[in-house]
């Protein structure tokens, strides 16, 4: 029943479109006038009149009948003979939304019907419902994990979870057994989080950058159409084929290397992971940066090389001043990536939760803490559980931070440019 009332509601468009284009040409030829809109205007409006409408009302009733005829608590068979009846009285409530829109456009249509300015509006009206459903989604999103994170802090201390040096979210089932209340001071997680973020960043900032410093005035441009696309392919790669990386080759490289020079390593280590991350984010940096220097104006460069500046020191004191809010909008973006990311973590880091800077050790992190704290069966509303939306509501006001910067960054600078 669907699939034919969409097709007629198709094939139904396809004619109104065709039909009251036509008669906006034919006005054309009728009058000396100019037509105030394209006919293809009319045409998107007779659909506003009339498709539009019927389309919203048939799909809002049809999600309205399944929730009565559930509410009602009919049987099957009732359910099924009711479902029937609500369908043909809708289809014919669509069908006469049709006819009416029909017979009102075709009395409103003339020559100097503004066509155009309906359809932008109808237009505008689309982009700011998505605009809406962003923010509503966001807005939902932010309220789940306060109202869950707020559960959590009623059964934890919020300055313990912030501030405590334990974390040992595995509760007992029984209040009699050992570890009954649990440690959820999550700042080995913060630490293990930063720690691995500052070692990819140590490896993607500096070889991203100087890759698309090189890539946008250095390199000759055959070089570069071929370099550039073999580098963006570094972000097409699976992260676990990253992590399988990490934890056969990098993984044990480091260890090795560690005990020959007299160190102990662990098997999974925060340096594996951090290193193997900030190959990841090479091409994030590298892809960002180099469309940011790409887009200074050339004039700023050439002003540089007439008063004598060498094309590296047009680069240093004139390219990247310029370039350095879209640069620090690129590096924040691969700060975001390399906190939020989970498989190479898991598979390289482990999911030990020490409170360590030493990069030879193994730690975990909030997402990966995140991801096993709602794996398994257990209660919805234990501490273990609601604790992973205490740690997503920490990620998110980081997130919002990081925004922050990198706005009042792009602000200051920008003015500066313009």
């Amino acid at each position: 029943m669907t699939s034919f009332v969409l097709l007629s509601f198709l094939l139904i468009s396809a004619f109104l479109f065709l039909y009251f284009r036509s008669k906006a040409i034919s006005f054309i030829g009728s009058t000396s006038q100019k037509l105030h809109s394209r006919p293809e205007f009319h045409g998107g409006a007779a659909l506003i009149f009339t498709i539009i409408p019927a389309l919203f009302f048939y799909s809002f009733v049809s999600i309205a009948k399944d929730l009565f005829i559930r509410l009602a608590g009919y049987n099957e068979s009732e359910a099924q003979m009711v479902a029937s009846l609500y369908d043909v009285i809708t289809l014919a409530v669509a069908v006469l939304i049709i006819v009416l829109g029909f017979l009102l456009f075709t009395k409103k249509q003339n020559i100097r019907f503004p066509a155009r300015h309906i359809v932008e509006k109808a237009i505008m009206g689309v982009l700011f419902f998505a605009s809406g459903i962003a923010v509503l989604t966001t807005i939902g999103i932010f309220l789940s994990v306060i109202f869950e994170s707020l559960s959590f802090f009623s059964q934890y201390a919020f300055s313990d979870f912030l501030f405590g040096l334990q974390w040992s979210p595995q509760t007992a089932l029984r209040e009699d057994q050992v570890g009954s209340s649990g440690a959820f001071g999550a700042v080995p997680l913060f630490a293990g989080t930063a720690l691995i973020t500052v070692i990819a960043l140590l490896v993607a900032v500096p070889v991203g950058l100087s890759a698309a410093i090189y890539l946008s005035d250095y390199a000759t441009p055959k070089f570069r159409s071929i370099a550039k696309p073999i580098l963006e392919v570094l972000a097409g790669i699976p992260t676990v084929v990253y992590g399988f990386f990490a934890a056969l080759t990098i993984a044990p490289f480091i260890r090795n290397s560690s005990e020959s020079l007299g160190f102990t390593a662990s098997s999974e280590s925060a340096l594996a992971a951090g290193l193997v991350m900030g190959i990841m984010l090479i091409p994030f940096i590298s892809s960002l940066s180099d469309d940011v220097i790409n887009a200074v104006p050339q004039s700023l460069r050439d002003g540089s090389y007439g008063l004598g500046a060498t094309k590296s020191e047009t680069m240093k004191r004139v390219v990247l001043p310029a370039a350095l809010p879209g640069i620090v909008s690129a590096v924040l973006l691969a700060v975001s990536r390399a906190i939020g990311e989970t498989m190479i973590v898991v598979m390289a880091a482990g999911q030990s939760a020490n409170l360590t800077i030493n990069p030879l050790e193994t730690v975990t992190t909030v997402t990966v803490q995140i991801v096993a704290l709602l794996t398994g069966d257990i209660e919805f509303d234990t501490p273990k559980t609601l604790s992973a939306f205490a740690l997503g509501l920490v990620l998110f006001i980081i997130t919002l931070i990081l925004n922050f910067i990198a706005l009042r960054v792009v602000k200051k600078y920008r003015e500066q440019y313009d």
